[in-house]
């Protein structure tokens, strides 16, 4: 019964790599509100990639909890319930995969998910709800960054601050919003599944390996960018965060480019 116990308890310890991911978001978020590295552009950029990893661990969390206790215990010896990236099942699409999105095109696009053996859970609503607690996760990690803009602005802090901030909510959005897509291989999808036919299930289920993918693609579509973007200033305005706090923050994020001219968002 003891090392049963011990073992629990290692399985849903804290990872030090968690911990030590958190603790660049703080140390690099300092440096950023009181102007103390020499390239400011470095520190917003350790910043949000930082707190973007910090919140794709939270995603995957919240998937593997609501397993847990949804019936799946495997979820623990997995390692998935320590916050420790590198115990995904695939690290490449959970995390690598997402932060060259966030460099490339400046945009939260979902990585992989964490192996759920659904076997174990009955019930479609339990099914559905694992599915729906990653991008969740999202949203309110998006709230959270949105509400200071809400209630008082650039008075929260100073402007470079701020503006990493907003860039680092807009991921967060993007990422919510695309991973509540019904497409296979997304989180929405999984969203509605347990209510399809099985007939459906197993048509579908050979395109679930390239549904990112196909989002992908329709984002370098010119018409599905434009109007993409369009809609997420919009969710970000109703917030209070104006466009000039995002696209500072995204281009001062690509510090190797400079304060050029162009600083647009989008993909490429």
């Amino acid at each position: 019964m003891t090392t049963t116990v011990s073992a629990r308890g290692r399985d849903r310890r804290i990872s030090p790599v968690f911990l030590g991911l958190v603790a660049i978001m703080l140390v690099s978020g300092w440096a950023v509100w009181q102007g103390l590295s020499n390239n400011p552009g470095f520190a917003v950029f350790l910043f949000v990639v930082s707190g973007w990893i910090v919140s794709l661990c939270l995603h995957e969390y919240a998937h593997a909890r609501t397993a847990l206790h949804g019936g799946d215990i495997s979820v623990g010896a997995k390692g998935y319930l320590t916050l420790n990236p590198l115990k995904y099942t695939h690290t490449a699409l959970s995390i690598v995969l997402p932060v060259v999105f966030v460099i490339l095109g400046g945009i939260g696009l979902p990585g992989g998910a964490v192996f759920i053996e659904r076997g174990r859970i009955t019930g479609r609503w339990r099914h559905s709800l694992i599915s729906a607690a990653g991008p969740l996760v999202n949203a309110v990690c998006a709230l959270v960054l949105m509400l200071p803009f809400a209630i008082g602005g650039q008075a929260w802090g100073p402007a470079p601050f701020m503006s990493a901030v907003a860039f680092l909510a807009e991921l967060q959005v993007t990422a919510a919003i695309l991973n509540f897509l019904p497409v296979p291989g997304l989180d929405g999808y999984g969203v509605v599944e347990p209510w399809l036919s099985y007939t459906v299930r197993r048509q579908v289920e050979p395109f679930a390996p390239f549904g990112l993918i196909a989002v992908f693609g329709c984002l370098w579509i010119p018409e599905v960018n434009t109007y993409f973007w369009e809609f997420i200033d919009a969710v970000m305005r109703a917030f209070g965060v104006q466009d000039w706090y995002t696209a500072t923050g995204y281009e001062t994020f690509r510090f190797w480019k400079g304060w050029g001219a162009g600083g647009g968002q989008g993909i490429g």
